[in-house]
């Protein structure tokens, strides 16, 4: 039998061997990763079917922590007396937690303890708290206390739009400059993309307020990784974190919907200063200012009323995903019941795995979303998949009606509770920079349950057979957007 040499032009030869070379580094820096099977797999697969595209979208979504990490950074921007009082502080905190466990509290401090140890997120004692449903609430108190600022006013948004509220609210803050106190703003340059006018920028830089975007959209290496926090500290001692942004849509509502349902806080006392931490941080990620001066963190003044706060912050450069482990830690804690709120249900294995371990054990778990949102987003369609694997494993899935819902809360047996700006998504948990405030008291939790139960009133149940009789293209439009749900 013959045989046929089969020969080629050398740069064919060439580009085997660099396809190979390439195969072969992909595959070996995939493996050392140590991420899940699933997603090595995933990336593998576009990595190698289609290396332009893929290469693009490692870059974007991709890395992980240690592409961002910046640990060490904090420590070294406090001197003097702010980083003794920051020592004292973390040396105080295995005490501070055992007393909590020997309150009423309970066992539901080993929260806490799991938050200090994966997120040092400190346990503050003596606060002032106070729950702010919808933005009828929040934004009347806000403007009362920027008016009566005498140091500093510092605010971190994901949304700031320039509409007729809002410039209300620039002038005013031009008009505390003008009165000698420090105004700064970052704000998120793609959640505010169509919304916020650079006119108004330039209007109110030109009033002297320092106003910068966080992470612009040129930086495409960090393109993915947004700035999802809605945070205000003013003179280091009132804080407000939550749901809602700075934009008049939050007043009445977006085009279709009846109005805007939403939940905030206002704390006053030691939980401002991790809030404080937190814009200081990202301002100096973003202007290289550092803030970090005893002005910007006074002392405490008034220790009562005493209510514990663990403010809780995570993002991309976190090395322990510690919101998605707060979610998985209170289900886990949970005894009689779980109420839950979040415009968007998207899980990943942990914490769908623990939602439905906890229904199935008898636990009344309650998920309230949003089934449409004012934008055209997958993002609702995907909730839709999890919300029938929920159902179906015993959690009660309600459909808020009516008004845009996008409140993002978490009761636990009327004992201990969550608020923040993490929606119940993949992003959330590990793409975005997000803050939540853990509660551990019990009159502020059957207020927030109180709150949920009137919000039940607006809902109608997430049915699974009715579900299953939707037309097949629908379940399968949600089927796909299900794909992309690390994006979401």
């Amino acid at each position: 039998m013959d045989f046929v040499q089969l020969t080629g032009p050398p740069w064919l030869s060439a580009v085997t061997v660099l396809v190979v070379l390439y195969a072969l580094s992909v595959a070996v820096f995939m493996i050392l990763e140590n991420r899940s099977p699933q997603s090595t797999i995933a990336w593998l697969f576009v990595l190698l079917l289609v290396p332009p595209v893929g290469l693009f979208l490692y870059a974007l979504f991709g890395r992980s922590w240690h592409a961002f990490s910046r640990k060490g950074t904090l420590r070294k921007l406090m001197h003097g007396d702010l980083a003794a009082r920051s020592t004292r502080l973390l040396e105080e905190q295995p005490i501070t937690l055992e007393k909590l466990a020997e309150g009423p509290i309970g066992d539901y401090a080993r929260l806490g303890a799991m938050l200090w140890a994966s997120a040092r997120a400190p346990l503050t004692l003596s606060n002032h708290f106070e729950i702010l449903q919808d933005a009828r609430e929040k934004y009347p108190r806000i403007i009362s206390d920027i008016r009566t600022a005498s140091q500093s006013i510092h605010l971190l948004y994901y949304e700031w739009a320039s509409d007729a509220f809002t410039e209300e609210v620039g002038k005013l803050l031009i008009e505390k400059v003008d009165s000698g106190v420090e105004v700064r703003i970052l704000y998120d340059p793609f959640g505010s993309f169509w919304m916020l006018d650079y006119a108004y920028v330039s209007r109110l830089r030109a009033g002297g307020v320092r106003m910068f975007p966080f992470s612009p959209l040129y930086h495409l290496h960090t393109l993915s990784y947004r700035n999802h926090r809605k945070i205000a500290v003013i003179d280091g001692e009132i804080a407000y974190s939550g749901g809602l942004n700075m934009t008049e849509k939050h007043l009445s509502g977006p085009d279709g919907f009846s109005g805007w349902r939403d939940t905030h806080s206002r704390v006053a006392g030691e939980a401002a200063l991790p809030l404080q931490t937190v814009f200081a941080t990202m301002w100096h990620n973003t202007t290289g200012e550092n803030l970090f001066q005893d002005r910007y963190f006074p002392e405490e003044r008034d220790a009562a009323p005493r209510v514990p706060i663990q403010v809780v912050s995570a993002g991309p450069d976190s090395e322990w995903k510690a919101i998605r482990q707060s979610y998985v830690a209170m289900l886990g804690l949970a005894r009689r019941h779980v109420y839950l709120q979040s415009p968007f249900l998207i899980l990943d294995d942990s914490l769908s795995e623990a939602m439905k371990t906890a229904a199935l054990a008898g636990l009344d778990i309650r998920v309230m979303i949003a089934p449409r949102g004012g934008e055209i987003s997958p993002a609702y369609r995907a909730s839709m998949t999890y919300a029938l694997d929920m159902a179906r494993a015993g959690v009660t899935v309600l459909l808020y009606q009516g008004a845009y819902f996008h409140s993002k809360t978490v009761c636990v047996d009327s004992t201990i509770c969550s608020i923040g700006s993490a929606n119940v998504d993949i992003r959330s948990f590990t793409i975005n920079y997000e803050t939540n405030l853990v509660i551990y008291d019990e009159a502020i939790t059957r207020e927030l349950e109180a709150d949920f139960a009137v919000d039940e009133q607006h809902c109608v149940p997430f049915s699974a057979d009715e579900y299953v009789r939707r037309p097949v293209p629908s379940r399968l439009a949600d089927s796909m957007a299900r794909l992309c749900s690390p994006l979401l």
